[in-house]
């Protein structure tokens, strides 16, 4: 029987290839979305995977999503916590606003996307948990003191649920992308890109979103039981944890 993974923020950007992935690999796949209703449903009609709204902020939307998901498809067998949004500005300027939203979206919304369905893969023996953190999560970044913050906060859950869920046949593991060729990196002005950015990539290139999908699919698979608590650093060789 096919497993069944969700992906949250799964209808733009890396969480697309990576829905797409998954489903190519024989996966029966579900994909959040927060907003976009225009694209979620060009998404479906694209690939038939069926998209499904809400804010993973919110804990008691994110478990009757869920309970909506399961319902529809069957148990959630594999779910990768990809939702995510920046809210960037030079420390002495950011909000209270700011960091909580981002806090809120990025660190709080992964336990709220992971927690409902701990339970159902304790009871099964088997499940797979993927969290796409960041390379900022790993060596920072100035203008980004929340996200790098969330996404570093993102490394201690997995590392956490992997020792919890171990002798439950539960892995819990982390990529950290780096500069990826997303709808928002390409709209970077071209002399920025080429000047700021490409020079700090021994790759000399912006990776592509397929290439996270691919570690996604790997780390997936019921065959990757003894990689547990490990993080896959994914950036052209920038920066190694």
């Amino acid at each position: 029987m096919a497993r069944m993974a969700l992906v949250t923020g799964g209808s733009r950007g890396i969480g697309a290839a990576i829905s797409k992935a998954l489903l190519a690999e024989g996966y029966k796949v579900a994909a959040t979305y927060a907003g976009n209703d225009e694209k979620a449903a060009a998404f479906t009609a694209d690939t038939g995977i069926q998209t499904y709204k809400w804010d993973v902020a919110d804990y008691a939307a994110s478990a009757a999503g869920i309970a909506q998901v399961e319902g529809d498809l069957g148990p959630i067998d594999v779910v990768v916590a990809n939702a995510g949004i920046t809210r960037d500005a030079a420390f002495h300027k950011m909000t209270p606003q700011m960091w909580q939203e981002v806090i809120a979206t990025n660190l709080t919304g992964v336990f709220n996307t992971i927690h409902p369905v701990w339970p159902g893969m304790r009871d099964r023996g088997f499940g797979r948990v993927i969290v796409i953190s960041s390379i900022n999560g790993q060596k920072g970044q100035a203008g980004q003191v929340n996200y790098a913050a969330t996404k570093a906060g993102d490394l201690g859950i997995i590392r956490s649920l992997a020792q919890e869920g171990a002798r439950k046949n539960i892995t819990a593991n982390a990529i950290c992308p780096g500069y990826i060729g997303t709808e928002m990196v390409r709209a970077i002005p071209e002399d920025v890109l080429n000047t700021k950015i490409l020079p700090q990539i021994p790759a000399g290139r912006l990776g592509e979103p397929e290439e996270i999908a691919r570690c996604v699919v790997f780390l997936a698979a019921d065959n990757a039981g003894f990689i547990n608590g490990s993080t896959i650093s994914a950036n052209g060789a920038q920066f190694f944890a």
